[in-house]
């Protein structure tokens, strides 16, 4: 392992196990169910097991747990291929399922059955909740805990051959009633369901359950180190206790770390999926949501979420995240290699008074300020411009250093202009600047040193291009919505604004997802699931700066 990569404590231990000699090759997996698409939890996991294993030239298998049919799609089994390989990561041959060991899991069922280990259990659902007991008080064993070996046997046998009902049966390990950890009460391992499986078909109608899958797939694999997050501490007693009865070459050993809590972010599928199956965001991509999907086509570059973790760290303690520690990820990487272009998102008319009607000029506009290798490009300027219209004030405050009555501003890579007229509505709404150039100030040209305090961005009325810009923010108006009774009551109502706006020329072959900086205004992409060909339709990756920062702060401050 590497000296440069910072050791926390799972590179720790695995680094004492190579050195050691415990293990001759480092081989983890990240172990997806299907159900949904990944989001930005699932990055920490991803890194951390592909990570630990390339930097020490081992192999992870990319394992998909389809123990559920009921709940699973291909849509999302795509999806999940789609992220991991986008985020940078090569799982090679090693693409595996849990439903490859179906016939594996199933004798070893058969052998635990065979060792008085696991027993046929007729109670319905609920009778299996109160029998387990509580977290101060054991549990009671079932009335069907002593059937013979031979009974569970002929049972197991007749619910693989599909002759009962689901919820009739189910096959649990035999362990103890009154174990502290109520994971050890007798845990289900088979459960009877008749669905087809999106691999299997029919051929089965009983399915392991996640534990007792899980832990036989990693001892199959010859996983040597089982990652996963704090809420499965409790289940490794369970997931240690087959492992002893299995005996397997390479015993895996589970090691548990916090998950990634990300502020303004719900991470629970079941919550993500109310928000898609309630219209509340557009689907599992939206870029609102905190899927790896929708960071994508937001315009996230995947380098950025690998740093973001990275910086997060892999801790024991549970943590929540602040939003802006991703956004200044996102922005780092896309400072120096986002090349610069204009746009206007609220469009003010601008009409220059002075320059000769119908006349363009072409000017040099520099593709990025510290980047001269990024080249130069040409922007046409014109007698009609559009500017912001917040860059103009009829009534500005004293330190106001763009467009005002009587003012002057430099437009970018063109010229000073002066404000001489403003036309209004009846609503005293400013719809029209007339305004005047001073030829002599053309950027770039030293034929002037006048200087002025402001300078703003402007597109070439007659050349702009319409565009509708999507404007997001944080889905969530409190820092953990995961502690609101009702998450719907702290939905941002303002998490996505829609501009109609004016772009330079430029702007028009822009590919799918690939990132500009609209100057002064942030960083942008055309939005790769637009399906209409002559639309127009770009999302605002992130702002330039963090203007949630202080709240952000004052808010986990409050959570902590």
């Amino acid at each position: 392992m590497s000296d440069t990569i910072p050791r926390d404590f799972i590179r720790q231990i695995i680094h004492d196990d190579l050195e050691s000699g415990k293990h001759p090759e480092i081989v983890t997996r990240f172990p997806p169910e299907p159900n949904g698409y990944l989001h930005i939890g699932h990055v920490m996991s991803i890194c951390l097991n592909f990570g630990v294993a390339s930097e020490t030239g081992g192999r992870t298998y990319l394992r998909f747990d389809d123990t559920n049919p009921g709940k699973e799609d291909e849509e999302f089994v795509h999806a999940i291929k789609e992220d991991v390989s986008w985020l940078g990561f090569n799982w090679g041959d090693r693409l595996t399922h849990a439903s490859d060991y179906f016939e594996r899991i199933h004798d070893v069922a058969v052998s635990l059955i065979e060792a008085d280990l696991a027993y046929v259990d007729s109670l319905s659902a609920d009778e299996i909740r109160t029998y387990r007991g509580t977290l101060t008080e054991p549990g009671r064993n079932s009335p069907f805990r002593i059937r013979s070996v031979e009974e569970n046997l002929d049972l197991f046998r007749r619910m693989r051959a599909g002759e009962f009902a689901n919820g009739e049966h189910v096959l649990r390990a035999k362990i103890d009633m009154a174990a502290p950890n109520i994971n050890l009460r007798d845990p289900a391992l088979y459960r009877i369901r008749h669905e087809l499986h999106q691999i299997t078909g029919d051929a089965w109608c009983i399915y392991p359950m996640y534990d007792f899958a899980h832990t036989l797939s990693d001892a199959f694999e010859g996983i040597t180190h089982s990652l996963c997050t704090l809420e499965f501490e409790d289940h490794r007693p369970l997931y240690d206790w087959i492992l002893d009865r299995l005996q397997p070459p390479e015993r895996p050993r589970q090691i548990e770390f916090s998950r990634l809590n990300l502020a303004y972010t719900l991470t629970s599928k079941r919550k993500l999926n109310e928000l898609v199956n309630e219209g509340i965001v557009s689907g599992w991509t939206d870029p609102r949501m905190p899927t790896i999907a929708g960071m994508r086509r937001r315009g996230y570059p995947a380098a950025a979420l690998r740093d973001f973790v990275s910086r997060a760290g892999v801790t024991k303690k549970d943590k929540l995240i602040e939003m802006g520690m991703l956004e200044n990820c996102v922005r780092e990487s896309l400072g120096d290699t986002a090349p610069r272009r204009m746009a206007v998102l609220d469009p003010l008319k601008v009409v220059i008074s002075n320059y000769p009607g119908g006349q363009v000029e072409m000017l040099p506009a520099m593709n990025h300020p510290n980047q001269p290798e990024m080249g130069m490009r040409e922007v046409p300027f014109s007698s009609e411009l559009w500017i912001e219209r917040d860059d103009f004030m009829i009534d500005p405050p004293r330190k106001f250093f763009r467009l005002k009555p009587g003012g002057e501003v430099r437009l970018r890579s063109a010229y000073i202009i002066r404000c001489d007229e403003v036309i209004q509505d009846a609503s005293g709404r400013v719809t029209e600047l007339r305004c005047s150039y001073d030829a002599d100030t053309r950027s770039g040209t030293g034929s002037s040193d006048r200087k002025v305090k402001g300078t703003i961005h402007w597109v070439s009325a007659a050349h702009a291009l319409d565009a509708s810009v999507r404007l997001y923010d944080r889905l969530f108006s409190v820092a953990n919505p995961n502690k609101a009774q009702d998450f719907h009551e702290v939905l941002n109502p303002a998490s996505l604004e829609t501009r109609a706006a004016k772009l330079e020329p430029g702007l028009a072959g822009l590919a799918a997802g690939e990132a500009v900086q609209f100057e002064r205004l942030g960083y942008f992409c055309p939005d790769p699931s637009d399906d209409k060909a002559d639309a127009r339709v770009f999302n605002r990756i992130v702002t330039l700066r963090d203007s949630w920062a202080k709240i952000e702060q004052q808010a986990l401050q409050s959570e902590t």
